[in-house]
Formats: C-alpha cells, structure tokens, sequence
C-alpha cells in the first residue's frame, strides 16, 4: 500500500507533514457539541504557521506552504470559525481579540492575488498557480457568505481601536493592523473567477454585485469613507491602499447608469437589445441574400472568363447568382500570407487590472453603490486624490506604476459620475417648481483634479507613458485628459459666472501648450497594434479635444500658444582634433542648454492646427476604427463621420481618401455585403458622405490635363496611400511654385570702448579660432598676402615709371606732385560656401572689416563683393598679416571669466541706417545724385520742428559784410543756383537722417557702456568750463568795444559813420552755441548774471540780421537798395567795431572768440556752408536769442 504521504509529488514530503501537522495543531471540531473548539497552543500555532509562510515561500520563492493550507482548508475550516467565536457583545475580550488578529494576519497573504511574474516564474509556480486561483475564490465565497457570522464586520472591529488613535500617538503595530484590514478588503474585491478555469460553484456568489452588497451590508463602505476624508492628514500613508481598493470596485462599472432611475435603465437597456437585434437581422439579411437554394447540395462549378482572356475555376452555388457574387466568391478563396507583426507583443494587461471589461451589476448593489458613490464625492475625493497626487510627484516607495494607472483611471471615473449625477439632478430640478429650485455648485466636490498640479502631473505621465510605449498607462492617461475637458466644457456652459472663469481659466491652461497640441497629434499618429480599446479612446481624444478648441479659439481671436523650439545647433567639424573635440563639446552643451530655453509665444491658428490631424497616418487610425463598423456605436460611428468629413469637404483632402482599400470599406459600409443596417443610427449621413467621395474620385480621375496618361497615374496612385508632397500635384495637376525669401543679412558687429585699437584684429581673429574657423582665416591670410603682393608690385612699378619719365620730360611739369592713388582689389571668395560665409557668418565680416575692407552692394546682396580700398597703405596691409599670424601663435589673454566675445557688442539699427544713410550719400555725391541702388528720399520719421537757425564755425565776419548791394554781387549762374539747392538738399537730409523717433528705438539703441559715458560727462563737463568761461570774456569784451564805438559815433565824420552803421548791424549779429550742447547742459549762472542787462532791452530784431539764403531766394529783396551802404573801407586808426557776442565753437577744442578785422576774412571761404541750412522761406521778425540769451541792437537805440 502507498504511503499517502507520496499522493502528490507538488510538495516535498517533509514539508507537507510539517505544515499539516501545525494545521491541526490549531483547533477543530469539538466531541462535545457541533462547535469549533480552538486548540490550546492556537497562538503559537498560528505564528508558527505565519514564519512557514514569510522563511519559506517568500524568501524561497516557492508557494509550497501556500499549496498545503489550501489543501488542509485551514481558512474556511479554522480561521473564518475563529473570527466567528467573536461577537460584537465580546468585543473587549482581549483573548479573542488576539486570536483574530493572528487568524487576520494568516488570512491576509492567503488571500494576497497571486500572478506568475515573466522574469520569476519557476516550474513550481505554474504546477501551483490553477489550484491557488480556485482556492482564492474560494476563500472569497466563504468569506462574503459565512453562515454564522459576518467576517467582513468583524475585521472591522478589529480595526477600530487602531483608527480612533490620532496620526501622531499611533504605533507602528496600531499603522500594521489598519493595512492589514485595508489590505484584506483589497484582496477580496481584487478575487475573480479565472476565465480558463473550471469555475466550483454559483459564481454570482462572487460577482461583483455580492461584493458589493457584501461592502454596503458589513459596514466597510463606512470604513473605506472614513480613510478616504482623513487620507489628506490621519490616513496618508493608507490612501495608495485605499485607491487599489477603489479600483477593483468600480473598474468596468457604468457611473452614468448608477445615477439613473429605474424605468431610465430598463428602457436603456431595451434600446440595447434592439440595437443587438438590428445588427442581428443585418447579418442574416446578408447572409440570406447569398444563400444556397434546395437544391444547394447538388456540385456546382463553373468557369469564369477573365479580361485577359484566362480562366479561372469556381465551385458553389453561391457563385451563379450575379456577376458581384461570383466575384466575391473568388475573392473570398484568395489565400494572402499577411506578414505577421515581428514586435514584441505587450502583455501588460491582466484579469485585475484590465480597465476596458465591461461589468453589470444588479439593481440593489447599484443602489448602494450609488450611495457610497455619493457620499465620497461629497468628503473623501478631494482629500484623497490631494493626497495621491502629491505622493505620485515625490515618487514615494509606495506608489508603483500599476498605482498610477488606477489614479489617472478613477479620476475618469469619479469625472463622468459626478457629471451624471449632475444631470440627474438638474433633470430633477427641471420638474420643481420654479420657486424651489436652488443650484448647488457641485464642482467644488471635485476641485482636486482640476488644478495646475494635476495638469501638469498629467502631461508628463501622457509624454513618459508614449515615450516608454507603455499603452496601458497612456490609454487611462488619455481618458482622464478627455473627462477633463468634457468637465470643463460642462463648466463653461454652467449659469455660474465663477464656474464659467474657472472654466476659461483652465482651457486657456490646456490650450497655451503647444506640446500638449504635438502630443495629441503624435498619439493619434502612433496607433498600431494596441487593441481596440485603446483605438477607440486615442479616437474619442482627439475628437473632443478639437471640437473644444475649435470653439475656444473662435471665443479667443487673440489666442496665444506658447511654442518651445530646438535652436539650430552648429554642425560638428570632421577635422577636430583631441583639443578641439573638447572645446566642442563645451560648446555643443551649452548650445543644448539654449536649445531647451528657446521658448516663444504666437498667435494660434486653428486651420493649421487641424491640418495636423489630416495626415495619412492619421486616416490610416480613423480608417482603423472604421473596419469595426457593426460593433460600434452610434457616438463612435459619428466621430469616424466627421472626422472624414472634415477632412474631405472643409479641408479639401478627399485625395487621402483615394486609396483602393478604402473606397472598397467605404462601398461595403453602405452597399453591404454586411454593411451598415439602413435602421442604423447615421446610416442616411454616411450614404450621403460615401456618394460624394466617390462622386469626387471620378472627377478627379478623368480631369482633363495637358499631358497623356493621367487616369494611369491616378489609378496606380489609388494603390498606394499619399505622400504629403505630392497631394498638391494630385488635387491640382501641377507642381506649387514656392517662392523662396530672400536671406536675411546678420546682425553687425562692433567692439566695446574699451577695447584698444592694437587688440581689435587680436580679439577678432582668437574669436574666429575659439569657433573652429581655422579655414575661414587661412583664406584670410591669403587674400590679405595677394593683397600686399599686389600693391607692392603696383608701387614697384610705379616708381620704375616715374625713374623712366622724369629725365624725359626736362620741363616743369604741372602734374608733378600729383600722386595717382593705387588701384581697388578684389577679394576672391573661390567657392560658393566661401561666398555664402562671407554674407552670413558675422565674426568673418568683423574681421574683415577691422582690417579695412570694404563690402560693396546691399545688406541683403548675398553676392556682394569685397575690396581692399585704395586708400589702404601697404603698410597698414602688412601690418594686418603680421598681427593675424602673430595671434595664431600667441592669442590674446583676456581677465577671469571673460572671452574674446565678451569684447564685442551689436551694432544698433540706428547706426547701421546712419552708416547707410552716409555711404549712399556719398555715391549721390560721387555719381552726380543719382545712386545706382536706387535712393529712398522719404526720412524714416517725420522731421522736428525748425529750431533756431545757426551759422557755420568759420563765418565770423561782422553782419554788415553779408547785406551785399545788387551792384557789389556777382549774379550766380544756373548751376551755381543748381548746385547750392542740391547741397541744401543734401544736409537737410543729413539732419533728417538723425531724427530717431522713440517709438522705434530698439533695445540695442539702450545699450550702455559704463566706460564710454564717462568720458562724454568728462567732455560735457569741460565744455561747460568752458563755455562759460568764453561768455564772461567776450561780454566784457564786448562792453569795451561798444563804449568805443559810442565814442567813434560822436567824433563824425565818414569814417564815424561808416564805423556807426557797423556797429548798428554789428550789434544785432548773435552768438551761435551749438544745440547739442545747449540741449544738454544747464545754462550757467554767472553767464545769466552778466547778460542780465541785455535782457532788459528786449526789442523786436533788426533786419539786417537776415541771411543770404534769404536774399538769393527773394530777388524782390535784392533789388532794395542799403538802408547805409558802406562808402569807404574803415580807417586805420580805429579797427572796425565788432557784434558783443560772437559766435562761440562747441568743439572739444579751445573756444573761437572771432575779435577784430582779422577774422572777417576767414569766413568768406565757407559762408556758403552756413546759409544753406536755412529754407527757402524768409523767417519773420523774431528775438534773437542764443544760449539762453536776448541780444539787443544798442544803435537803434541810438
């Protein structure tokens, strides 16, 4: 006889006695009466039994101990009758109390879901895994429904003592008890019938709806309500717990259907039924309409001749009913290797955590479902999800990736429930009577998941969750984003005014990302394999999310997104050496640090954005979604419809839907076989959007073109699917002309203040090393050596000339010391890059420039040309070559910190349009006024208002010199008059020029330098000195001459009068400061209290201050004679008087204080200068002021 020991070869020998010999060692039967009677040792026993489990299947990783419990029924037959020895009136018996506790820690693992883990699964865990299963359901049909006691009720109790402690007073034993009570409630609503296994019993006495009923029933609901409003402060290390139990009770439950009433899920689920009928009758009615006759078991074949003149064989007699048939017999017996999908198959979903099962429960258990529902919404949803949130962004040891999925799940859930609840609500409202109706804010309930945390927490998860191609946890990502947006929506269309900010404020959150824009358009793109669960949620996605932000961006005209681009980084040279492969890569981690900064904000455009979605594999995800077309439903069937909708007639990409596998789904959708039912909800809108498709497909197939064999094209293009650069080809017949813009010139550069002139080439040429350029100054050297080669030969042979033609010549020779200046070269580029770096590379430009070259063309001619100036000695040259090749070998040193770049500075567009502005002018000048570029006449802004007229450095001469009679000048000739206008022109340009409006200056225009300001206060401060320091010598100066001039007056005489006429116009001339300086310092003291006199004889001016300009355009002016023409130059003896103020020069040199006759000469050479700057236009009598002061005639006084 065996041994029964050796019945079963799973678990060792010894082991199987051991466990079984503790297992009865626990308790039984008692002989006196029909009652369990626990052992003496049952204590020791039991935590004997826990170390067997904990020593040897955990740290083993075997489920040996686990196989011989279930086998020797130690829960149903001793732990669950020891929990029943426990009433509720012996509640303080601290005996029993122990008891359960051990029997709750035994149970606890017993009843822990056991999965096979593809790393660590062993032979022994697949010989185990089917009988652990079933006696896990088991477990669970005993615990639910003892018939003695209520199990679930009692382990409550059992955690009471431990919950009433506050947070801080509990114990680690009291923080134990609580997750092994949780955990227990876990592992029961986490228990199902495994579907390859044989099931034991009724399996509604473990359904979801007994769970649930068991829940309300034993006061765990109660329980579970309590941690989840304390899960914020008294229960958070228990919420993650809290959330597994939360999942395994709602997952694939309707939350809509809980908040119906009765009749409404009766006639809800009638509408289904006849929706299942409808399709029902669809399937036969096709399948009716091929089928055999009565005669069908008779043999039947026939030949079917092909256009190609071949033969091809069919049998059936579902072949002879029509032409379509036969085909599609023939069609139908094709064989077609598909290639298989050679990728790894995710398996990441389970019986447990699979969120696409559908789950019915029974009316009772969804009235207490309903009501455990509503009671959580209202005090423990914020608080636990604030909770959970919080615990996911530190990423504590708790949380798992499992337990994210679950939290993004529920948030889906407990979104779409509240929204029923809402709408049964106001439905009920909708029957009150007016009076009594009160709105109730209900979104308050469920704020947690609606702020900036949770958003953001959301998009990293959607972004880490598609980067890891984990579909699962992108899937319920995806649902709680389009819950969030349908709940916002709802938000905005509440009577609330505070609803309808909060709902503003959040969509304008969501819509300002653009990445959270790429992200959806890339998920939809990237659809697969996944199943069609995740199809149908990525569809629904995308489906809400652009209707929203189709409607919210016609709200918003003026809607912002902001966009983060990669910058551009520099190609890596393949030359490198070691040295230089780590500058590099210095350099290209800095370039990717400014990468990721570069964010910027624009201007959203809707048309844009939706053409995203608009390509082929987009439709290829649509088209997808559409081949489950008779189990869809009508919402799903809907949104396939407008999203072909849209793409064919608003964007006009019916081309995409071209395509032979697509037009064949389309026909069979609506002309069958097993299409769409014509009762079908949408049928009528398909039919109409099929017809138009394919209406369009013809005429774009016989198009007429200029050229042959367009139909052949469009036939071969209907087998492949579209390529984007070619659609434009395909809906038009031609090619689109792109109109390329021109290349925008860089920025100029220019060196700091403080940088010396003998480093500039130094700093330029160390920048261009730092950067790589090595080739960039190799081609600079050599054209800066052919340059001085060059010259050099061209002053060789020019003094050869010069040797050879001076002994000729013998005579005096009027051209002798002229020096004709040395030639323009050209600088060759050699290559178009070299060409293309010399226009776009501004570090070369620099250096260029600092040598002395000049670029002749535009700022945007990207062909333009660079010379070496003929005004650049050869010396200079050398002395370039010199020092680029001396920096190659010893660059310059900069201080601690600071590079060669750090030297440099942007140019600012006002000076660049100034150097502009002067160069042009000067080929006006050189050209004779017409400029080959074409010249702008137009200012850039508009010019001041005329200022106070001054006069030219040089004209001193006292004012009676510039009143000429018409006898004593010269009449001018008409080109002289043409010459003068084109020169007043020119220099009222130059002053327009300078004009700078503020609302254009750029923040370059701003740019300080602490150096630079220095010096001009210095300059300003001295020119103050000085200044004022002239003003007290030329008045008291001029008080001496005036008191000369009285005298000179009274002697009489014709000299005496002519010597008075010049001091009556003399005193009228005026002293010119320059306005810069005027504008920018203050008027001086002393100067005010020395003209303080003048100012009391405040007269209109006399005319004979008027310019020249004024009498060359006013000949009408010319032809009145002197008031006192001057008759007689001035005597000897006395020096013609002079004006009290002259003009004072403002230059950073020595004052001019023009004094005597001496002076009146100098000026005549430049007088032109001077008048030309005042218009045409003669100004009326005014003041003369200057400097702040008024200057009057003391001889009309006279």
């Amino acid at each position: 006889m065996a041994d029964p020991w050796e019945k079963s070869g799973t678990v060792d020998v010894e082991v199987r006695a051991y466990v079984q010999s503790l297992v009865t060692a626990v308790g039984g039967t008692s002989t006196v009466g029909e009652y369990y009677d626990v052992g003496d040792d049952a204590p020791a026993v039991l935590n004997d039994i826990l170390r067997w489990l904990r020593l040897y299947d955990e740290k083993l990783g075997r489920w040996d101990v686990k196989r011989v419990l279930a086998e020797a029924n130690l829960v149903k037959g001793d732990l669950l009758e020891i929990l029943a020895l426990w009433p509720e009136e012996a509640s303080e018996n601290k005996l029993k109390a122990k008891l359960a506790l051990a029997c709750l820690q035994l149970l606890t693992p017993l009843t822990w879901p056991v999965e096979l883990e593809e790393e660590r699964s062993t032979v022994n865990h697949h010989r185990h895994l089917p009988y652990l299963q079933l006696a896990q359901v088991s477990y669970k049909r005993a615990i639910l429904h003892h018939e003695h006691a209520n199990i679930l009720r009692t382990i409550v109790r059992l955690g009471l003592p431990s919950m009433a402690q506050p947070r801080r007073e509990r114990s680690k034993r009291d923080d134990g008890i609580i997750r092994l009570v949780l955990y227990i409630f876990r592992n029961v609503a986490m228990i199902t019938q495994p579907q390859m296994l044989p099931s034991q019993g009724d399996e509604n006495e473990i359904s979801r709806s007994s769970t649930i009923s068991t829940f309300a029933d034993q006061d765990v609901f109660t329980l579970l309500l309590t941690v989840g409003s304390g899960a914020n402060d008294e229960f958070i290390e228990q919420d993650v717990i809290l959330l597994e139990i939360l999942f395994h009770l709602l997952k694939g439950v309707d939350g809509r259907k809980l908040f119906m009433q009765k009749e409404q899920v009766h006639h809800e689920e009638s509408e289904e039924l006849r929706q299942l009928m409808v399709k029902e009758k669809a399937m036969h009615k096709g399948y009716n309409k091929h089928a055999p006759s009565r005669h069908h078991r008779f043999g039947t074949m026939i030949w079917v001749k092909r256009d190609d003149m071949k033969v091809s064989t069919v049998s059936g007699q579902q072949s002879i009913t029509d032409d379509s048939a036969t085909l599609h017999h023939m069609d139908q017996s094709k064989k077609w290797n598909k290639p298989k999908f050679r990728g790894k198959v995710n398996l990441e979903s389970s019986e447990a955590s699979d969120i696409n099962a559908r789950v019915e429960i029974s009316e009772q258990a969804r009235k207490s479902l309903r009501t455990f529902v509503e009671d959580f919404l209202d005090s423990g949803f914020n608080p636990l999800f604030t909770s959970l949130r919080k615990a996911i962004e530190r990423e504590v040891e708790r949380v798992g990736d499992v337990h994210k999925r679950q939290y993004y799940y529920l948030i889906n859930w407990f979104l779409n429930a509240e929204s029923a609840r809402r709408e049964q609500k106001r439905n009920g409202r909708a029957d009150m009577p007016s009076d009594e109706t009160v709105e109730e804010n209900t979104f308050a309930y469920i704020a947690a998941v609606l702020d900036q945390e949770t958003f953001v927490l959301l998009n990293r998860q959607m972004q880490r969750a598609f980067d890891e191609k984990r579909w699962q946890d992108l899937q319920a990502t995806l649902l709680c984003f389009t819950q969030i947006l349908l709940t916002t929506q709802s938000m905005a269309e509440s009577k609330d005014e505070d609803d309808q900010e909060i709902a503003e404020n959040i969509q304008n959150r969501i819509f300002y990302e653009e990445a959270t824009h790429d992200r959806i358009v890339a998920v939809l793109r990237g659809y697969g394999n996944q199943g069609f669960a995740y199809l149908d949620t990525i569809t629904e996605c995308v489906h809400v999310f652009v209707r929203m932000l189709e409607r919210y961006s016609k709200q918003n005209a003026d809607l912002q997104i902001r966009s983060k681009r990669r910058a551009r980084t520099k190609r890596k040279r393949q030359d490198a050496g070691p040295k230089d492969a780590e500058e590099d890569a210095d350099e290209a981690a800095e370039e990717e640090r400014e990468a990721y900064a570069a964010v910027s904000e624009r201007k959203f455009d809707f048309a844009r954005f939706s053409a995203k979605f608009l390509s082929p594999p987009c439709v290829d995800t649509f088209v997808s979604l559409l081949h489950y077309y008779a189990d869809l439903k009508g919402s799903q069937l809907k949104r396939c419809h407008r999203y072909f909708y849209r793409l064919a007639f608003k964007h006009e990409l019916a081309v995409y839907l071209f395509r032979v596998d697509i037009l064949a789904l389309l026909h069979k959708l609506v002309k069958g076989p097993q299409g769409l039912s014509l009762e079908a909800e949408g049928y009528k809108e398909w039919e109409q959007l099929v017809q138009q498709v394919f209406r369009r497909c013809i005429k774009w197939m016989s198009r007429e073109t200029e050229g042959e064999g367009w139909k052949e094209m469009c036939a071969v293009e209907m087998l492949f699917t579209k390529v984007p650069n070619t659609v434009f080809f395909l809906q038009n017949g031609y090619e689109r002309v792109v109109e390329r813009r021109a290349p925008r010139a860089p920025a100029e550069l220019e060196f700091k203040t403080a940088v010396e002139e003998k480093r500039k080439v130094p700093v330029a040429v160390s920048l261009l090393l730092e950067q790589g350029k090595g080739d960039a100054l190799d081609w600079v050297k050599r054209e800066v050596q052919r340059a001085v080669e060059e010259r050099q030969a061209w002053i060789d042979e020019r003094n050869a000339k010069s040797a050879v033609e001076q002994p000729l010549e013998g005579g005096d020779n009027p051209d002798e010391g002229i020096v004709p200046p040395p030639p323009s070269i050209f600088i060759s580029a050699g290559s178009d890059e070299r060409q293309a770096q010399l226009f776009k590379d501004k570090h070369l430009r620099l250096l260029l420039t600092t040598l002395g070259l000049q670029r002749l063309g535009t700022a945007d001619d990207t062909d333009a040309s660079w010379i070496v100036p003929s005004e650049l000695e050869l010396e200079t040259l050398k002395q370039a070559l010199k020092s680029i090749r001396d920096t190659e070998f010893d660059p310059p040193t900069f201080e601690e910190g600071q590079t060669a770049a750090d030297c440099l500075r942007t140019k600012s567009s006002a000076t660049a349009r100034r150097t502009t502005a002067a160069f042009d002018d000067g080929l006006d000048d050189e050209e004779g006024g017409s400029a080959s570029g074409g010249e702008i006449d137009e200012a850039l802004f508009p010019p001041n208002l005329r200022e106070k007229k001054r006069k030219a450095e040089d004209a001193d001469r006292p004012a009676k010199k510039r009143r000429l009679t018409k006898r004593d000048r010269q009449e001018l000739t008409e080109d002289e008059v043409n010459s003068r206008a084109a020169e007043r022109k020119r220099k009222e340009k130059e002053r327009n020029a300078k004009i700078k409006s503020a609302l254009f200056i750029t923040a370059s225009d701003d740019e300080s330098d602490g150096e630079r300001d220095e010096e001009f206060y210095e300059r300003e401060e001295a020119l103050r000195k000085r200044t004022a320091e002239a003003i007290k010598k030329e008045l008291i100066t001029g008080k001496k001459e005036k008191a000369k001039a009285k005298k000179g007056k009274s002697g009489g005489g014709v000299g005496g009068k002519g010597v008075g006429v010049e001091t009556s116009e003399g005193e009228n001339e005026i002293m010119d400061v320059d306005d810069e300086v005027s504008n920018a310092s203050e008027p001086d003291p002393s100067g005010s209290e020395i003209a303080s006199p003048a100012r009391k004889r405040q007269r209109p001016a006399s005319p004979a201050s008027s310019d020249d300009d004024d009498e060359v355009s006013n000949p009408s002016e010319q032809d009145q004679p002197a008031e006192t023409p001057s008759t007689s130059p001035p005597s000897n003896g006395h020096p013609a008087a002079t004006s009290p103020l002259k003009e004072l020069s403002v230059n950073p040199g020595v004052p001019r204080a023009a004094l005597g006759r001496g002076m009146e000469s100098e000026g005549d050479g430049k007088e032109s200068d001077g008048d030309d700057e005042v218009p045409v236009a003669k100004p009326g009598p005014r003041r003369n002021v200057r400097a702040a002061f008024i200057v009057e005639s003391d001889s009309e006084e006279d």
